[in-house]
């Protein structure tokens, strides 16, 4: 079973930038498809962005596409999230996840077998 591990979140102002990024425990990560989704106090856990298994497609939620770039490094098994222009609606916990079933791109947040623990963003204004 893969571990997902997230790290880089903190406290940013509107505007500012964060870098997430999240490792995982096996080589097999690099066969999966990855996606990172988001969770605001309240709200359900939404879909951020999604990587196929060799970096070649990504996918973005329409609010962020332009500000964020999600990325994979298959050879150190880490997955991660630039996120630049952050306004205080991004505020969130932010999770990496694993399709361990896919590796084109998964937005589906049932699909992902695999889910790190979270990184806190909190964006002041």
């Amino acid at each position: 079973q893969v571990q997902l591990v997230e790290s880089g979140g903190g406290l940013v102002q509107a505007g500012g930038s964060l870098r997430l990024s999240c490792a995982a425990s096996e080589r097999t990560f690099s066969n999966y498809a990855m996606g990172w989704f988001r969770q605001a106090p309240g709200k359900e856990r939404e879909f951020v962005a999604a990587i196929s298994w060799r970096g070649g497609s990504t996918y973005y939620l329409d609010s962020v596409r332009g500000r964020f770039t999600i990325s994979r490094d298959n050879a150190k098994n880490t997955v991660s999230l630039q996120m630049n222009s952050l306004k205080p609606e991004d505020a969130a916990v932010y999770y990496c996840a694993a399709d361990k079933d896919s590796r084109l791109i998964v937005t589906i947040r049932e699909e992902y077998d695999y889910w790190g623990q979270g990184t806190q963003v909190t964006v002041s204004s």
